[in-house]
């Protein structure tokens, strides 16, 4: 693609790195096929191809973002399906955080989308508000269609409030660490995770212990970022980013801490980017590309260990649910299929595995109506693989599939600590399910 950057607006990095990403398509339009929403709405700007043109033209024509373009951008999953299918090697990502960076900076929302966003990022990535704001929601639940009729705000308080807990989960006992421990890791505990399904972690963790593997905690660490760095929100999330940075490179070089864990897919993608989001930061971007390049996935870091054998045939059927985050994102595909079926389950494909489930962060509040109807065909190809179980490895699948699929849906490594021993997961124990 040609395009007609001045020099000074060159000299900025991001306009930089945006108008080498935009070169480097060719307007083959393969994208177009895996793209949730144009499958969805048939619309060439609702495609990545479509919002490369109009990101190209507002960045290169330094205008600020258009309504028109705010609505496109903002129906982006950042699902990265794309990227996978791109021949060109289109870095979408990049240019699509951008954009909403220069959204955020240069377009006036409506008074009731900006109070959403707002009480978004300043509620989800800090779990003693999130917990908070959960109780609050489980009271409100019931009245959901009645919040739904308001003004504005109406149809996202139903979302929001239908993809709340109707029951919580204690907090998950301390694990014991591994006495004779041949190697150490960190793992993020995150913020809407170990809140809405703290028994990932702890799955996590009993895991390790048994492959000799001493998970240390990283004092400090907390949200990875993602969630507001695609609301365009680009200070509040580097923020994050620091913050964790200074707590696993303190772990890195005190302890020995050879890798940084990640059990939601949609944060490992961020913390995996760390070193791209902080390269003009002079204090951060060498301790950034560290810490990126030693973050892997649980599936990921588990794949290359000897773990302990099942204890028990399971012989369950399940269907894997690949994160888009984790297929596209991270490229990690056959990692926890492999590991499932090590620990004695039936792996089955879902139909159309490449298609979002509508999770994406936050998507499923702020774009409810696009998010139900992939949610909906998602669990109509999952009903198909005639499954008892649905896994995956990211806590958004797991809300938004759950919300409607009827099967349980647990995460990955839950399903190798049950046939190793562990606990039942609070899911499988709540549809009966028994060893």
């Amino acid at each position: 693609m040609q395009t007609s950057f001045t020099a000074e607006q060159l000299a900025d990095p991001h306009m930089r790195e945006s108008e080498k990403i935009l070169r480097t398509c060719v307007h083959c339009g393969f994208c177009t096929a895996t793209c949730p929403t144009y499958v969805l709405l048939g619309d060439e700007l609702d495609s990545p191809r479509g919002r490369i043109y109009l990101i190209k033209d507002m960045l290169e024509n330094g205008k600020p973002a258009s309504p028109e373009v705010v609505k496109h951008v903002d129906r982006c999953l950042s699902c990265l399906s794309c990227m996978t299918t791109c021949p060109s090697g289109v870095h979408y990502m990049h240019l699509v955080d951008h954009a909403r960076a220069h959204i955020e900076q240069t377009y006036a929302r409506g008074l009731a989308d900006r109070l959403m966003r707002n009480v978004l990022a300043a509620v989800l990535p800090y779990r003693g508000r999130f917990r908070a704001a959960l109780a609050a929601a489980w009271f409100a639940r019931p009245f959901r269609k009645v919040f739904g009729k308001l003004p504005g705000v109406g149809p996202r308080m139903e979302a929001m409030l239908a993809l709340a807990p109707t029951r919580f989960q204690p907090p998950a006992p301390a694990i014991p660490r591994p006495v004779n421990a041949t190697r150490r890791v960190a793992m993020l505990e995150g913020c809407a995770q170990p809140v809405l399904q703290p028994g990932i972690n702890a799955a996590a963790r009993r895991v390790l212990a048994r492959a000799g593997v001493d998970v240390l905690d990283a004092p400090g660490e907390g949200c990875c970022g993602a969630l507001v760095h695609h609301m365009g929100r680009e200070a509040q999330a580097l923020d994050f980013a620091r913050a964790n940075v200074d707590a696993w490179i303190a772990r890195m070089d005190r302890d020995g801490v050879e890798a940084i864990l990640i059990t939601a897919s949609g944060c490992g993608t961020t913390v995996k980017d760390y070193g791209f989001m902080l390269r003009d930061d002079p204090a951060y971007a060498e301790k950034a590309k560290r810490v990126s390049a030693a973050t892997k996935d649980v599936s990921e870091y588990l794949a290359g260990l000897e773990i302990a054998a099942p204890e028990h045939g399971q012989q369950i059927a399940v269907a894997y649910h690949s994160a888009c985050s984790m297929q596209h994102g991270q490229q990690i595909r056959e990692e926890p299929k492999r590991l499932l079926r090590a620990a004695g389950y039936i792996v089955r494909d879902v139909p159309e595995g490449h298609i979002c489930c509508g999770s994406a962060g936050v998507y499923n509040i702020l774009q409810p109506e696009i998010a139900g109807r992939l949610r909906d065909r998602k669990v109509a190809n999952i009903a198909r693989t005639k499954a008892q179980i649905v896994a995956t490895g990211n806590i958004g699948c797991i809300t938004q599939i759950a919300s409607a699929a009827g099967i349980p849906v647990v995460h990955t490594v839950e399903l190798i600590d049950w046939a190793q021993g562990g606990p039942t997961p609070a899911a499988l124990e709540e549809a009966g399910f028994q060893r």
